[in-house]
């Protein structure tokens, strides 16, 4: 009978990493700077886009996401109208091209730390001895600004991971794993991906770790804290559970109001591992 059966490594230790996405995550609650930059964009293009059309394909990398805006029917029809043809691969190209400059221009008005989230990392590493991981639909350059923003906010950290780096960013699971690299950190289910896009809840997914979606300071409720504390709290409260709902429906393990709730969840994981389970 003992020929019959093989013996497979199961963790049973900790989390040892989480990977947190920028916007809507840790910074810039609402996602705006960019929605902003995209608007700045098209409107230079003669052809204005709404904020729930730049949305829509939040969360990939920043020259597909403007390819994906353009193949948007009503978006395509404006373009006709005003350029005589549709889109073509080639403007979506020179879009992107453009998008360095607009972005560095908007981020500093638009990426101040969620409050309480530089708190909340302290105390993942203190209590439950993780490592800060990082990974975003940004590009280096971008990232060279924001880290240096967000480090005079108190955030800082462990690994630093941008969509220009690998191959293909979310919905892949590449930026996840080049954090495991740079962070020394196995296996995958170690590792917990806050998000608050189903692109970055898919990445986890993908890649095989836990994920936790993040509802409130994300982009499907798409408010700044200050529009947050002013709001009807019954609109607030509905359009949270909607935010919810679409990170339920991709398939994250957990979702959350915001980072800052992570600790709790992260108990909860814990205790899951420790007996076994994976994610």
């Amino acid at each position: 009978m003992e020929n019959n059966f093989r013996m497979v490594p199961v963790y049973r230790g900790p989390v040892q990493a989480c990977i947190f996405d920028w916007a809507g995550t840790v910074c810039d609650s609402g996602v705006f700077a960019p929605v902003l930059t995209f608007q700045k964009l098209f409107e230079e293009e003669g052809v204005p886009i709404t904020v729930e059309e730049v949305r829509k394909p939040m969360g990939v990398h920043k020259r597909i996401h403007i390819q994906r805006i353009c193949d948007l029917p009503e978006v395509a029809a404006r373009w006709k109208a005003k350029h005589g043809a549709n889109p073509t691969p080639a403007d979506a190209e020179r879009i992107y091209s453009n998008s360095l400059s607009a972005t560095l221009d908007l981020l500093p008005a638009n990426s101040k730390m969620i409050k309480g989230v530089p708190e909340t990392m302290n105390k993942l590493r203190a209590e439950y001895g993780v490592k800060v991981g990082s990974s975003t639909g940004y590009t280096s350059e971008i990232m060279a600004r924001l880290k240096v923003q967000a480090a005079k906010e108190g955030y800082t950290p462990d690994s630093y991971v941008t969509s220009d780096e690998v191959v293909a960013g979310r919905p892949g699971p590449s930026m996840i794993f080049l954090n495991m690299v740079r962070l020394n950190v196995y296996p995958v289910q170690a590792v917990v991906k806050v998000d608050d896009t189903t692109g970055g809840i898919e990445a986890g997914l993908n890649a095989g770790c836990w994920t936790v979606g993040i509802a409130k300071t994300g982009n499907y409720v798409g408010m700044t804290e200050k529009e947050m504390e002013e709001c009807d709290p019954a609109v607030l409260k509905e359009k949270v559970e909607k935010a919810k709902t679409i990170l339920y429906k991709a398939g994250a393990h957990f979702v959350i109001e915001t980072t800052n709730d992570l600790p709790a969840i992260l108990a909860d994981i814990n205790n899951r591992l420790s007996l076994g389970l994976k994610p």
